[in-house]
């Protein structure tokens, strides 16, 4: 145990003092394994680390993100956005329940919440500032919104998560969508909220006619996810083959059906794929290392047994481990914390009775909230930095908005069939 603190420590004091994350996870590991087997260990790094980062199911990574950004360069996001219009203008506060319909669509396009809140907020957050809302207000909305991205499937996280539980990625992606459309609607509730307080405006009426127009518009934006999640949900194919379909939908969608992808935007949609997919490739290599040093030790094991002689009961291990993911999301990248930490807690789960599936929905809601909390808050940077506002001034707003999430996160703890009834009906 005081060996695993140590290495958790030495990590959270190279990050904290701006060493890339990666690199702080490779130089622990490399540090350890010399200390613990001598010079003697090295040969056997490189084959470690390339291991590591080829498995098969992470191949659904790279070309995830790469659909997601050649669709946002598509037009795929401004049909979206005047679809949710059509459906939530006509409510006060219009434009912020826009934002948060517009999220819910994207999540089943892009499977990261930094994608959907670039993507959505560039156009949703300037459109509410110039609406009379403040702008902690917009940044808030779009930031909590964009969070569900990671909660609807397809889920970039959860596919880390299944790789590292060794579980399965579809169930993970059915069990996401009743707890995600939770979380819409209670974001919505939130908006409205404000919307009173603030006495914010309508923008539009209702009108089924407006709304078969942008319906129709949105045709191809609607059946790619219908398509491809279809077939990963029915078995057709894989999540790693039903990547690789949605990076040939979505250059059919952009280059013959809407015709707004051009070589331009092609290049540089592969150019954000390939930067997105090598910081997460680069973590999963190198947290490889420190994986392999850990099981070496019996790390988990050893936490496994501390946690058990402690409590065994499910419910107390749910909340710390909790605890656990909330504060590590405060400090790590998604994916650094799952690779890191998943592997060494997994028979801990497994020896209280735990469901992986259930646990992996666990961890990533906790990492979404992870994704609003200063100080690393990824997407909340993002949302601020678009609405020219500090964090902080947007943080005092967003706090209500983490308070839904919150809430979805003890429901799907302690009331499990909120994720798991999909999955037991469907699978089980």
């Amino acid at each position: 145990m005081n060996t695993m603190l140590l290495l958790f420590a030495s990590v959270l004091a190279l990050v904290l003092i701006n060493v890339p994350i990666a690199v702080s996870l490779g130089i622990v590991a490399l540090i350890a394994m010399v200390a613990s087997h001598g010079l003697s260990s090295l040969p056997n790094l490189p084959l470690v680390v390339y291991n590591g980062a080829t498995n098969f199911p992470l191949l659904a990574i790279p070309l995830f993100i790469l659909a997601g950004a050649i669709m946002n360069s598509s037009g795929i996001s401004r049909r979206l956005i005047a679809f949710a219009s059509s459906l939530f203008g006509w409510i006060r506060g219009g434009l912020a329940h826009v934002s948060i319909g517009a999220s819910l669509f994207f999540a089943e396009i892009s499977g990261s919440a930094v994608a959907d809140v670039a993507a959505l907020g560039s156009i949703m957050i300037p459109g509410m500032k110039a609406k009379g809302y403040p702008a902690p207000l917009a940044a808030s909305v779009m930031s909590s919104a964009a969070t569900l991205a990671v909660i609807i499937p397809p889920s970039i996280p959860m596919i880390l998560y299944a790789v590292m539980a060794e579980t399965s990625v579809v169930q993970l992606f059915v069990a996401g969508i009743v707890p995600g459309l939770i979380g819409g609607f209670g974001l919505m509730g939130m908006a409205y909220y404000f919307a009173r307080r603030y006495n914010l405006p309508r923008e539009e009426r209702f009108s089924w006619a407006r709304v078969a127009k942008t319906g129709r518009e949105a045709l191809w934006a609607f059946l790619l996810p219908i398509i491809i999640l279809g077939g990963i949900f029915g078995g057709v194919v894989t999540a790693t083959e039903g990547a690789a379909l949605a990076v040939l939908a979505a250059l059919f969608v952009g280059l013959v059906i809407y015709r707004e992808l051009n070589l331009r935007e092609l290049r540089k949609a592969i150019l954000e794929g390939g930067v997105q997919t090598a910081v997460v490739m680069l973590l999963v290599a190198t947290s490889s290392l420190l994986g392999t040093y850990l099981t070496e030790v019996q790390a988990p094991q050893e936490l496994a047994r501390a946690v058990s002689d402690f409590t065994k009961d499910p419910v107390a291990v749910l909340l710390l481990l909790n605890v656990l993911f909330l504060f590590l999301g405060m400090f790590l990248h998604s994916a650094a914390a799952i690779i890191l930490v998943v592997p060494v807690v997994m028979p801990l789960v497994k020896a209280v009775g735990i469901d992986p599936v259930h646990f992996g929905l666990i961890v990533t809601i906790n990492l979404g909230i992870g994704q609003q909390t200063p100080p690393v808050a990824s997407v909340l940077m993002v949302a601020s930095s678009i609405a020219k506002e500090s964090v902080w001034a947007v943080t005092r707003t967003n706090v209500y908005f983490i308070g839904v999430l919150v809430a979805v996160l003890l429901l799907v703890t302690y009331v499990p069939v909120t994720g798991l009834g999909l999955v037991n009906l469907f699978y089980r």
